[in-house]
């Protein structure tokens, strides 16, 4: 079976409109021959609001009570995405976690899948149906509802991919790819066409935040090729590449930022980026030329972070970006 998994996160399906945009797309790829499978996340802050109306009874909800709230996020989600898929002219059925046959351990609120029991969604996509799985969501052992952390849905797209053995994992969210740094703070970041899966565990790892980290380790363990694409235009994206073969003559990929209580943490990731000293040298002339003030380097695996005051951090970020010119 010729499989792609597709995941929208919140913002791509926050209203009607973004729903049935979002469910063209996926009606387009089954024209094009694929069983698809959709992880659709809780509609724009759907989960927020949720967890807002909570705090309004209780400031310390039950854990159990507060996952079996927020989750029906997703449900809302699936539901409106298998019906725009259905007034599409496509057949479609939306399942729950439960539904989908994921099973999850650990805490209510951060829980990671632990298995995946594909019979319902290999047999609805035999029958010709797009699988509308809700995200973010598993079923443990006592067989209750547990969320699976911040990103979540991130998860339960690429568990789904190494499980089902996909041709193809699509990432959509409300960017347009994976960028050398944040373009909201460097005006000359661009997208990446590629990038390695090594070097976007390490961005996630230093606070990226564009998927979630255990996701990209689950993509590691069955290499798993994740495409991230925007929700709202047809650019190519990124492809983030487990075989991608790395390349001397670019040593840093991308930049991470991080605020951390009165630092700001920038992070240059690349393949080689820990080992070149003009790298170092050349960061620490810039932040020099703009009178930054360094509060440490340090080294790690594919990575060189400096730290600087928090009032410092975009200049620095920029300062950075121009120093490796990624």
């Amino acid at each position: 079976m010729n499989m792609t998994v597709m995941k929208f996160g919140g913002t791509s399906v926050a209203d009607p409109e973004k729903i049935q945009s979002a469910a063209g797309r996926v009606i387009a790829e089954k024209k094009r021959g694929k069983a698809v499978v959709v992880v659709v996340s809780a509609p724009g802050e759907m989960t927020d609001e949720l967890l807002t109306l909570s705090s309004r009874i209780a400031k310390n909800a039950s854990p159990r009570e507060k996952d079996q709230l927020i989750t029906t996020g997703e449900i809302v989600g699936v539901s409106l995405f298998a019906i725009a898929c259905l007034e599409g002219g496509s057949p479609a059925v939306s399942l729950s976690a439960a539904q989908a046959g994921i099973e999850a351990t650990g805490p209510y609120g951060n829980a990671d899948i632990s298995r995946l029991r594909p019979q319902r969604i290999l047999r609805e996509l035999e029958d010709g149906k797009i699988v509308v799985v809700a995200g973010f969501q598993g079923m443990n052992a006592a067989k209750d509802v547990v969320s699976l952390g911040r990103g979540g849905s991130d998860l339960t797209a690429t568990v789904l991919a190494a499980k089902l053995k996909a041709s193809s994992c699509m990432i959509f969210s409300d960017v347009r790819g994976i960028y050398t740094a944040d373009p909201r703070m460097v005006a000359k970041a661009r997208v990446l066409k590629t990038i390695s899966l090594l070097d976007m565990i390490e961005l996630s790892r230093c606070g990226s935040q564009v998927m979630q980290l255990r996701s990209l380790e689950v993509a590691k363990k069955y290499r798993v090729p994740i495409h991230l694409r925007s929700a709202f235009h047809t650019d190519e994206g990124t492809l983030i590449d487990p075989y991608l073969k790395e390349e001397e003559k670019s040593p840093v990929t991308a930049l991470a930022f991080e605020k951390k209580d009165s630092e700001a943490l920038i992070s240059a990731v690349g393949p080689f980026a820990h080992l070149k000293p003009e790298i170092k040298t050349g960061i620490i002339s810039e932040l020099k030329k703009k009178k930054i003030k360094i509060i440490s380097i340090r080294r790690g695996f594919r990575r060189l972070s400096v730290s600087v005051h928090r009032m410092d951090g975009e200049a620095a970020l920029n300062a950075v970006h121009k120093a490796c010119r990624p």
